[in-house]
């Protein structure tokens, strides 16, 4: 019999009869907050892609570089992250307060077993604020029109939006670039997107038999290739170099060698800055 976080009572609203993206990717990072129906699944989808792991443990190190870089070097302190999942080293305020104690972060999930661990996403520093909302990305207008969205972030400064290992999960038929063009359009010009899209290019088989496994679990799942990656979402956005390239390679120190090969991580990243309107 499966209990709740930390073996405490159940949240409402979770269904142990199907698994949550959430939670199969804490799975992965080898983290505890899981059931067996999120186990059995992802591990069918390691016996086609056992490197699996090894994508999500880069998928996490690039979320910290890039969030290292907008607050030291871009000098951004809004973060609106979506798709947060479970709380897990390096998330989004623990990095950028590290660097500027005052950084702001919104967290979005749609998993109540997220919500449940709110509070430990909540852990802010007291010159800075954290706060967490449930909400889906599919219904873009609700997050943004959420007043704890509007409470915490000021719209007239730039923010930076985290779409990290989520987009992989929106199917063509929910607008998936239209969901990112509703967001970003709502952000002022010097605000960032930030994200990351798994790729069946470098490991067609190995990527495609993850992706059955999680439609069989009844989850959508959809790799994209680099060019589907940064046209769909970055257009008409000013890329940081090094552009759209392998999560493992964006601005990754010497320090992070050796890296691992590029099928095993089969995941593109970017980071791009929306540009402000020039002069006519």
């Amino acid at each position: 019999m499966e209990s709740g976080p930390e073996g405490g009572d159940m949240p409402p609203g979770i269904d142990l009869s199907r698994p949550h993206t959430a939670r199969m990717y804490d799975y992965l990072l080898g983290g505890k907050d899981h059931f067996a129906i999120d186990r059995e699944t992802m591990e069918v989808g390691l016996r086609s892609w056992p490197a699996a792991r090894v994508y999500a443990r880069e998928n996490r190190n690039f979320l910290a570089r890039a969030v290292e870089y907008l607050t030291r070097e871009a000098g951004v302190r809004q973060f609106l992250d979506i798709g947060t999942g479970l709380p897990s080293a390096n998330n989004v305020h623990e990095v950028a307060q590290r660097i500027a104690p005052d950084s702001r972060v919104v967290y979005v999930d749609n998993d109540p077993l997220v919500l449940a661990h709110a509070k430990a996403l909540l852990t802010s520093h007291p010159a800075g604020r954290t706060a967490y909302i449930h909400a889906d990305l599919r219904d873009p207008e609700a997050i943004l029109a959420h007043p704890v969205v509007r409470d915490t972030l000021d719209f007239s400064q730039p923010i930076a939006l985290m779409l990290v290992a989520i987009l992989h999960f929106i199917a063509d038929s929910d607008g998936p670039g239209e969901i990112v063009a509703t967001l970003m359009s709502a952000l002022p010009p010097g605000s960032y997107l930030v994200s990351s899209h798994v790729t069946a290019e470098l490991d067609p088989e190995g990527v495609g038999g993850m992706e059955r496994a999680y439609r069989a679990g009844g989850l959508w799942a959809g790799a994209r290739s680099a060019a589907e990656f940064g046209r769909l979402f970055f257009s008409g956005l000013e890329l940081v170099p090094p552009g759209v390239v392998l999560i493992s390679e964006w601005r990754a120190s010497v320090h992070d060698a050796p890296l691992p090969t590029a099928s095993e991580v089969s995941s593109n990243g970017a980071v791009a800055r929306k540009p402000f309107e020039r002069s006519k």
